[in-house]
């Protein structure tokens, strides 16, 4: 029979895993990252592209496609590196599904630009396009954060998944500020503005919450950046701008250039939540290597063979051992589950959204982006928060029960 030990030891062994596990998606989500930042830029050159009628940012857009298609091949070999068949990742329907359909969206990408080379669409449906692609490789990012079981790692996750949350927000905002400055008005400009605005907050706040003074410091670095000044500058005019209203040429330059050095700092913030990850889950490894060894070396000393007259291999001192390690993993395992729930809390709010957002495709045949705006426009002619709104969404719904 095996003992309480032997069990420990074995809990120990399989939390390793799931922590190398852990480690494998933490530098999956650093490299989606880079591949999010690349495809940020060139859809603010693609607008640009379009907005000009294809007279400024051609070669920029070449250039830029280059270095996208790049990270984009090291993203599919971590892809596949991940795979090694369905049960071997922790949430692996969910991510895998994930991971498909970002692989259709990099397929796609090609015939994207094709299009915009030869501007056969107009900027809104361009942006369109690339948001669908960042939103599936965030919504990847999501997955990893969503299935750590360690709290210190899941809460990591969580900081850096709503910073590049947001970051893509304030990508979407240089993306219609764009398209405002050189293209002209944008239907419900000023609407949709404040909205992008206002995501970007709730998404900082929520990384504010969960990341480590380091990040937290580079953060409150980058928001005190003169460029920020001018940006407010510039949102505000760009806000107030009516149909026919002369646009100086420069605004749209000006607008591009300082939403660019605001998003390639929150880049280095990026960088460092990664390098917060890695080190972090390098030292829960080597912690819990530490722990198995120690289980080990007792174990091994109870399952010497004694003789009769040999002394019993374990003692008060060894008993009390066991105890402490046992006492020790039921107080850890308990933390770690009101931390988890702590952590998950704020996952939860994209679930709901993400539900919600399900029902009003099915309820009124609407694509995904139709019915994300339509969820945002009821909470802001409600003054309500988007997971509010969500959550009587699907209130209502589980109240009339299944359709007969």
């Amino acid at each position: 029979m095996k003992s309480a030990l032997s069990f420990l030891v074995a809990a120990r062994e399989c939390e390793i895993g799931e922590l190398e596990q852990l480690a494998l998606s933490s530098e999956l989500v650093s490299l989606v990252g880079r591949l999010i930042h690349a495809l940020q830029k060139e859809r603010g050159i693609s607008n640009v592209y379009l907005g000009s009628q294809g007279k400024r940012f051609a070669e920029q857009r070449a250039v830029q496609a280059l270095e996208c298609d790049e990270l984009a091949l090291h993203v599919r070999r971590r892809f596949d590196e991940l795979y090694s068949g369905p049960h071997s990742v922790r949430n692996g329907s969910r991510l895998f599904g994930r991971i498909a359909a970002v692989l259709h969206g990099l397929d796609e990408l090609a015939g994207l630009r094709e299009r915009i080379g030869a501007q056969l669409l107009p900027a809104v449906e361009s942006t369109a396009a690339f948001v669908r692609l960042i939103s599936g490789l965030l919504a990847v990012v999501f997955e990893a954060a969503d299935s750590a079981n360690d709290p210190q790692i899941s809460r990591a996750l969580v900081a850096m998944f709503n910073f590049m949350q947001g970051k893509e927000f304030a990508g979407q905002e240089r993306a219609l500020g764009a398209m405002v400055f050189v293209g002209g008005t944008v239907a419900d400009c000023e609407q949709r503005w404040q909205q992008l605005i206002d995501m970007q907050e709730r998404c900082f706040q929520v990384f504010a919450d969960f990341a480590d003074p380091t990040a937290l410091e580079a953060w409150r670095q980058q928001q005190h950046a003169p460029k920020f000044a001018e940006l407010q500058r510039l949102r505000h005019l760009g806000r107030s701008l009516r149909g026919g209203a002369p646009i100086e040429a420069q605004l749209g330059q000006a607008w591009y250039d300082g939403c660019t050095e605001r998003i390639d700092a929150m880049r280095i913030v990026e960088d460092t939540l990664a390098a917060n990850l890695r080190a972090l889950c390098e030292r829960r490894i080597e912690q819990t290597r530490a722990e198995l060894r120690d289980q080990q070396a007792i174990l091994s000393t109870l399952s010497r063979p004694t003789s009769p007259h040999a002394p019993a291999p374990i003692g008060p001192q060894l008993e009390r051992s066991i105890l402490v390690m046992l006492q020790e993993q039921s107080s850890r395992l308990q933390a770690m589950s009101d931390e988890l729930d702590t952590v998950r809390a704020a996952l939860n709010e994209r679930k709901v959204i993400e539900r919600a957002k399900g029902l009003l495709m099915a309820a009124r045949r609407l694509s995904e982006d139709a019915a994300y705006k339509l969820l945002r426009e009821a909470a802001m002619n409600q003054n309500r928060r988007l997971v509010d709104v969500a959550e009587r969404i699907i209130e209502a719904r589980d109240l009339l029960g299944p359709k007969s």
